[in-house]
């Protein structure tokens, strides 16, 4: 009788196991798709992307230095950076905008999201995405 219980149990911890799994690789593909929408999209509205765009990248970071240090980053790449403190209220410490003259693909704004995700975390804060003027953003 115990040793029932036993596979049972360890039956279901695999099986929820499994599922979260299959959740999490749902998850950071829909991030990942979300790259492709956006550029997409420009497409769609008749942007070319072949042609470079002012694009603006956005972290929300928990204090100062976080910002000063990832200034220090993606300054010497070309990036221009300005960065304020947000209401208390909100959740939120600095938000940081980074603005850069690209030409948009798929795989290189895949690639900047995804590194700008590792040097959100690495800076203790969150990559909130991009995005240009006049560009809309998609319906979900």
């Amino acid at each position: 009788m115990n040793w029932t219980y036993l596979i049972l149990g360890l039956a279901a911890a695999v099986a929820c196991w499994r599922v979260l799994a299959r959740v999490r690789a749902l998850r950071a593909q829909q991030r990942e798709d979300w790259d492709e929408r956006l550029v997409k999209h420009l497409r769609s509205q008749g942007g070319d992307p072949f042609s470079p765009h002012e694009i603006d990248f956005f972290f929300d970071l928990p204090d100062e230095a976080a910002c000063q240090r990832l200034l220090a980053t993606l300054e010497t790449e070309g990036f221009k950076i300005d960065f304020r403190p947000m209401s208390p209220d909100i959740g939120k410490a600095y938000t940081l905008h980074a603005r850069k003259s690209l030409r948009i693909s798929v795989p290189d704004m895949q690639a900047f999201s995804k590194r700008f995700k590792a040097l959100a975390l690495e800076m203790g804060g969150h990559y909130d995405g991009w995005a240009a003027p006049g560009i809309t953003r998609p319906p979900r």
